[in-house]
């Protein structure tokens, strides 16, 4: 009889556990501390862990993907855009889908600062996924997870690596437009400077190249690179170290005067696949943004010795970007009662 009281009261207590977890989700129990499942070893998970939607949305992820498959398929250059939107948000308060909210009575939006005007994209594919997620799950999956998961699908589906993604972000509700205008690297830093922005957000200069390999997949403006054809040093000369072809290319595209808005891939031998070419492009002289150039003529650090690696292993460089998208992924998120779950990815609720 003892028994069976001590086994009922255990069986209560787990199940009242259960309930609870799925009731907020977020508060865990301890699970996803230091060294939890797919968290970087040694560094705090933040109570992020894979399984978070287990039993509360078992189907999330294939929901994000299908959304993303369509969308990728429809526009191959959308799975660079939603890889850019994580780090955008990561980058300002946090994994918080802060970028997400538009303007408001309570909200200056991010989506209006320097780095993200007339430049960042995707929400429509975010919005898409959020309302398929709130069919089947309503109020349970975060716009932050729905941000690192279109992340991490993106990547895979451009041919990329996949890895343990860690969830249970919750959304914020507040944005920063300051904080994004200054906290995002512009594509015109120098090593030092993108150095200490990173640093700012606990990534260290390995996390550096390696997210910046991110730039196989994608576009840029001409805005983000006329310095570098027309007036690199304010002497009037172009950029010395770009390849004499490539810059003559890149001068078709991006007229001295006017179009800004004129776009040339990141990787223009393979913008839509992730690869290593972008490492190999940077060697040859070929790199398109300042920020990608000084990764290897910075002399800071070691990310020289890092472009040369990523540029003859392949696999050195997907183990890598991986790791450092984890550890991205795991910047100051909100967790257990802090921030909300937006019914809108675009609303505080």
């Amino acid at each position: 009889m003892a028994y069976f009281k001590v086994a009922f009261g255990f069986l209560v207590t787990a199940f009242l556990s259960a309930a609870v977890s799925l009731a907020h989700p977020g508060l865990g129990f301890g699970w996803g501390g230091v060294g939890a499942p797919g968290g970087q070893s040694g560094a705090p998970s933040y109570g992020l862990f894979p399984q978070f939607y287990q039993f509360s949305c078992p189907q999330a992820e294939d929901i994000v993907m299908s959304v993303l498959e369509k969308a990728i398929a429809k526009e191959p250059r959308m799975a660079a855009s939603l890889l850019r939107l994580h780090f955008h948000d990561c980058f300002v308060q946090g994994c918080d889908a802060s970028i997400l909210l538009d303007n408001s009575a309570t909200i200056v939006s991010e989506k209006n600062s320097l780095p993200n005007r007339n430049s960042v994209r995707g929400f429509e594919v975010i919005d898409e996924i959020k309302a398929r997620l709130e069919e089947a799950c309503p109020q349970t999956v975060s716009c932050a997870d729905i941000l690192a998961m279109a992340a991490r699908g993106s990547t895979v589906l451009s041919g990329g690596p996949s890895w343990e993604l860690p969830l249970g972000r919750r959304d914020s509700k507040t944005a920063s437009l300051s904080t994004s205008n200054n906290n995002i690297p512009p594509p015109n830093s120098t090593l030092q400077n993108l150095i200490t922005l990173f640093q700012r957000q606990g990534l260290d200069e390995v996390d550096l190249v390696a997210l910046s390999g991110g730039h196989t997949i994608g576009v840029a403006r001409c805005a983000t690179f006329k310095q570098r054809l027309y007036n690199q040093n304010g002497n009037n000369l172009p950029d010395q170290t770009l390849e004499r072809t490539y810059y003559y290319g890149l001068k078709s595209v991006c007229p001295k005067s006017g179009g800004d808005n004129n776009i040339s891939p990141l990787d223009f031998g393979s913008p839509v696949k992730f690869d290593n070419l972008y490492f190999k492009l940077i060697l040859w002289g070929k790199g398109l943004l300042n920020s990608d150039e000084v990764l290897l003529t910075g002399n800071v650090g070691n990310t020289m010795e890092l472009v040369k690696a990523y540029a003859k292993d392949e696999n050195l460089f997907f183990k890598q970007f991986a790791k450092s998208m984890i550890k991205m992924g795991n910047i100051s998120p909100l967790t257990g009662f802090n921030g909300e779950v937006r019914k809108n990815c675009r609303l505080v609720n």
